[in-house]
């Protein structure tokens, strides 16, 4: 898998997860100071090897690791609410 593609797929997971943990702040109490969070994502699997690599990584320079299984991610959807269009733009 390229950087690039690690990267963007990590950041996604990462903006969801903090979403997630606005939603349940409870689930984040549970995850101990310092913690590297290691997403696994169940539908990508070559993600999901990528970052068990690379939290074994992190496991050997001696930080806590959290592991994060996630089934899927739903389609992205728009937030916005009674969209309209008052004039059109000449």
């Amino acid at each position: 898998m390229r950087k690039e593609d690690l990267f963007k797929k990590n950041h996604i997971l990462g903006i969801e997860f903090d979403r997630y943990v606005l939603e349940n702040p409870d689930f984040l109490e549970r995850i101990p100071d310092g913690a590297e969070i290691v997403f696994l994502p169940e539908d990508d699997p070559e993600l999901c090897e990528e970052n068990i690599r690379l939290g074994r990584v992190h496991r050997e320079e001696g930080r806590p690791i959290v592991i994060i299984k996630i089934e899927r991610l739903e389609p992205p959807r728009s937030r916005l609410v009674n969209v309209r269009i008052e004039s059109e733009v000449a």
